[in-house]
């Protein structure tokens, strides 16, 4: 079972055990093979989340994410093995993801529209780490979906919810705008009192189909989807 979202607890330091450390290795072992095919191609990308910070899960997800423009068919040369492939909003006005699917658990997501810096400051907000950093076992500052601050330590992590500390704070120690950390906070604050809200666009990609194809297709019957586009611009 997941972590509830936005749960407040207590400052608290943890210790890994011998398994929890070679459960991260792993985790980090599927990132980094990934991560490598990628940018043996030119194509440089991050991990974030608990993968990034340290504080995994049998459960936890690897996600990987390519923070540039790339057309899809370059990726779909690289990631020949998936199970799904996917374009996904979080949002109305959040921008519009392809995202493969690699393993249960496994996914690599890139942008089909531009990104605003904004957005980019997500993935520093719950922790990220790209490729040579992984390689150097470092580990990252990040909040959960608790809205607790993990914070590594030598041997394993403290906990800090972040409601002890002002929007300041948290985006100084993880350089971002404070804007970011006031939406997430709204975000996962209003997921807890309504429960898990899901996301505003989620789409398979048919086989021999591309993600700008499938895009295309969707923003004929989405007019949010089509102004969005048409604001940002496509890729």
């Amino acid at each position: 079972m997941r972590p509830k979202t936005a749960t407040f607890g207590q400052r608290k330091k943890i210790r890994y055990s011998n398994r929890h450390w070679k459960l991260l290795k792993e985790k980090r072992d599927v990132a980094k093979k990934i991560m490598s095919q990628l940018e043996k191609a030119g194509l440089p990308s991050i991990v974030y989340g608990s993968v990034a910070r340290g504080d995994v899960k049998e459960k936890s997800d690897v996600d990987i994410f390519i923070p540039i423009n790339v057309p899809s068919y370059k990726l779909d040369l690289i990631i020949e093995s998936w199970i799904e492939r996917r374009v996904v909003q979080a949002t109305p006005n959040y921008a519009i993801k392809g995202e493969f699917v690699i393993d249960n658990g496994v996914t690599v997501s890139f942008p089909l529209v531009r990104m605003k810096d904004r957005e980019l400051d997500f993935y520093k907000f719950g922790g990220c780490l790209n490729l040579e950093q992984l390689k150097n076992n470092e580990r990252c500052a990040g909040v959960d979906k608790r809205l607790v601050l993990i914070n590594p330590t030598k041997e394993g992590h403290e906990e800090i919810p972040i409601n002890e500390m002002s929007p300041k704070e948290v985006a100084k120690k993880l350089n971002v705008c404070v804007d970011i950390v006031l939406e997430r906070i709204r975000v996962l604050e209003r997921r807890r009192n309504v429960g898990r809200t899901g996301v505003f666009l989620l789409h398979q990609v048919p086989p021999y189909e591309s993600f700008e194809s499938t895009l295309k297709e969707i923003a004929k019957r989405k007019p949010a989807v089509r102004k969005l586009i048409e604001e940002r611009g496509k890729i």
